[in-house]
């Protein structure tokens, strides 16, 4: 099932105003242009802010979300038809022999279920053509972020078009070996309604995830660091042989 702020149709709708600027997806634009890929399975693409940019940039995509509320606000946006938009999980998928999957932002880690997990690779996999490529970040666990999340770090309020001010946070709920749980609280100013979204991300040593890879029958060729986040995250590049 997916969090309430993709799956509530009110937090989905505010999401990308909430969190307007992206830089992280720059380095995924500079990997598909790398790479050459022109079809490209987007897993988790929530809101499909990179599959729209990927779009635009004539390349044919696939976006694949749980969370139908945030498919529907994708599909909304300008140039949203030039996008295949699919309500679901990539193990569900039909084979479609995509150059590339990407995994974005903190799709990965929010698969925290390892049996999901599994199956998420390994749809992944299997959406691929031979010798096509999967790229997903994760933080690393050394840096500690969760320590980050507190309402007093976190705290905003932003002025909304047709919504009006809303105010948010995020405040750190438990740290349970290699998961963490999370709250995110909004409050809408013009009636005083409060909605919250409660999230665990599963923070993965890189060997755990290595592991998984060639379990799921990757080929791991690299492993880089977030350029906007140096020392902070680990973006994983495999191959499917």
């Amino acid at each position: 099932m997916a969090d309430e702020c993709y799956g509530h149709p009110q937090l989905a709708a505010v999401y990308d105003p909430l969190d307007p600027d992206r830089p992280d997806l720059d380095a995924y634009l500079l990997l598909a242009e790398e790479l050459g890929a022109r079809r490209v399975l987007d897993i988790g693409c929530g809101t499909g802010v990179f599959a729209l940019l990927l779009a635009g940039r004539g390349i044919e995509v696939v976006g694949v979300d749980p969370a139908a509320a945030s498919v529907e606000v994708a599909r909304a946006k300008p140039g949203g038809e030039r996008v295949q938009w699919i309500h679901g999980d990539v193990d569900e998928l039909p084979v479609l022999h995509v150059d590339l999957a990407t995994m974005t932002a903190n799709v990965a880690q929010a698969i925290a279920d390892p049996q999901d997990w599994r199956q998420t690779l390994h749809g992944a996999r299997r959406a691929l053509r031979p010798g096509g490529h999967l790229v997903f970040e994760t933080r690393d666990p050394a840096a500690r972020g969760w320590e980050e999340w507190t309402r007093e770090r976190s705290h905003r309020v932003t002025e909304l078009a047709g919504v009006g001010a809303v105010e948010n946070w995020v405040e750190l709920l438990e740290v349970s070996g290699p998961l963490v749980t999370f709250r995110q609280t909004y409050v809408f100013g013009a009636d005083g309604q409060v909605l919250t979204s409660d999230s665990t991300l599963r923070f993965r040593e890189r060997e755990e995830v290595e592991r998984d890879l060639a379990a799921a029958g990757f080929a791991l060729e690299e492993v880089r660091g977030a350029p906007d986040r140096p020392g902070r995250e680990l973006v994983f590049l495999a191959r499917r042989p």
